[in-house]
């Protein structure tokens, strides 16, 4: 599985060059296998982005989140309770708690979280590519 950070979701919707070549790679490989995912979190992102003026997707934000799954049939996955308490072990610098439960959904599902973040890609216990 490829769960995509939520800044590789924007990317990938409104301006693939912005992606690496080999976050591109490990998108188009997850697409295929038909093992592409999100967290839930990254659309509450997306519309906090959208509402604060910060993103522009030329279309509602229900549309655009809507849009956004379909095109790439992205599984959404839910905060479960391990996922929950698992955020709450991860060590960041920082305490972004949407980072924090991204991370944690990678971990938990044992899948390569594609991501510019560079203090996510530094964790030792995720498996991320840029």
């Amino acid at each position: 599985m490829v769960v995509l950070d939520t800044n590789a979701l924007v990317f990938d919707a409104l301006d693939p060059k912005r992606l690496t070549r080999r976050a591109a790679k490990a998108i188009e490989s997850g697409a295929a296998a038909g093992r592409l995912a999100c967290c839930d979190i990254s659309l509450w992102e997306i519309a906090m982005l959208i509402a604060k003026g910060r993103l522009e997707p030329g279309t509602s934000t229900d549309e655009f989140l809507h849009a956004v799954i379909s095109a790439r049939r992205l599984d959404v996955l839910p905060i479960t309770p391990e996922i929950a308490v698992l955020a709450q072990q991860i060590e960041l610098t920082h305490g972004d708690p949407a980072d924090r439960l991204i991370a944690a959904t990678a971990i938990h599902h044992r899948a390569r979280l594609v991501t510019a973040d560079h203090t996510l890609r530094e964790l030792s216990s995720v498996d991320a590519v840029w």
